[in-house]
Formats: structure tokens, C-alpha cells, sequence
């Protein structure tokens, strides 16, 4: 199962991804094109083209966890017209991974409370 409290940064590949591309290939797209270190501790996220189906690249200890996500019905909001990765925070891979558009507009803000009144 998927630990999502382990998570550090969550980065999205934007646009489609051949998810024919096993561990390997994904840690290499992360080398090469984004300049990010595959072996951090950073969820990595793949979609393809059709908009249906995750792959999801983490770094544990000492091997990789290859995460497969695919939906019977619907399509994740994938973002597009990037050709770097997309930050974003676990609330928004939340989000994603429950169909949800990355930015919610109606979603509360996180606050950070200084003192008791």
C-alpha cells in the first residue's frame, strides 16, 4: 500500500508518459530531463496519454517502489504544457489520486495557529 506520509516532495511529470518504461527507464527520465536525484526520498508521478492509469517512482532504503495506479472509470486531472515537473504538496497528490483537480479553489487553507486564545 501505498505509505503517503513517507513522502517528502511529490513531483508530476506533466503531459503523457510512456508507461510502458519500467523503474529504469522512469529513473532516467527523472535524471535526464528533470535534473532531480531519483534517489531522494520524492514521489515521482507518471500518467499516459490516456489519462487513466499512474505509475508512481519512489526511492525506499535501498530499492525502488514502483507504484501502479489504474482506474476502471474517470480520468485523473493531469496537468499539461509543462516540459519540467510540477511541485506540488502531498494535500494536492491527495487530491489527484482522488480524481480532484490539483488546485481547489474551495478547499480551506492550511493555517498555522501561533497561540491558544
Amino acid at each position: 500500500m501505498l505509505n503517503k506520509s513517507q513522502v517528502d516532495r511529490v513531483y508530476l511529470a506533466c503531459g503523457p508518459t510512456d508507461l510502458r518504461k519500467s523503474i529504469d527507464g522512469l529513473a532516467v527520465i527523472v535524471q535526464e530531463s528533470f535534473q532531480l536525484d531519483p534517489f531522494s526520498s520524492h514521489f515521482f508521478v507518471f500518467c499516459n496519454r490516456k489519462r487513466d492509469k499512474l505509475k508512481i517512482l519512489h526511492w525506499d532504503h535501498n530499492g525502488f517502489w514502483l507504484y501502479y495506479r489504474r482506474l476502471e472509470k474517470g480520468l485523473f486531472q493531469w496537468p499539461n504544457g509543462q516540459s519540467l515537473p510540477l511541485a506540488i504538496s502531498s494535500r494536492q497528490f491527495n487530491w489527484l489520486l482522488d480524481g480532484l483537480p490539483i488546485e481547489q479553489k474551495e478547499a480551506h487553507p492550511k493555517v498555522s495557529a501561533q497561540i491558544i486564545i
